[in-house]
């Protein structure tokens, strides 16, 4: 008997739309880092990209819990002397909902040239409408 594997012309990517709507931040990251990397297959290989394609709906409504949002900042550096910057998440969630999801879902990737590669099957979006319909994706139940 022979282990069989894989090869990269045969995995088949899903489109798939989950909604963040009343979701927890850290288990809606959890669930879509799940998709995007393709352990939810029962052919997953670690070393392959057989992921599906995740679109995020409603990222404006997800749930944080406890005191995140008054106390989680997120810091990025500018290059410059001094260049700090924080940006709360109560300002960033107002501002930019799609980046709040995909800096959750990044830290949940690893951090590798395969990770980096998956995350770009990431669609982040603030409201409920996505132009994806033409792929035809399937709806996935999170709560």
């Amino acid at each position: 008997m022979k282990t069989y594997s894989m090869k990269a012309s045969e995995i088949a990517k899903d489109w798939l739309v989950v909604d963040a709507a009343g979701v927890p931040l850290g288990r809606l990251a959890t669930r879509v880092a799940t998709f995007l990397r393709g352990k939810h297959k029962p052919t997953f290989q670690p070393n392959l990209d057989m992921g599906d394609n995740v679109v995020v709906i409603n990222a404006k409504d997800v749930k944080l819990t406890g005191l995140k949002l008054e106390r989680k900042v997120y810091l990025h550096h500018t290059g410059w002397m001094s260049g700090q910057r924080a940006t709360p998440l109560k300002t960033m969630l107002r501002n930019h909902p799609d980046r709040v999801i995909a800096k959750a879902v990044w830290g949940m990737m690893p951090k590798t040239k395969l990770g980096r590669r998956q995350l770009t099957h990431l669609r982040v979006y603030a409201g409920a409408e996505h132009p994806h319909q033409a792929q035809q994706p399937k709806t996935v139940e999170l709560a």
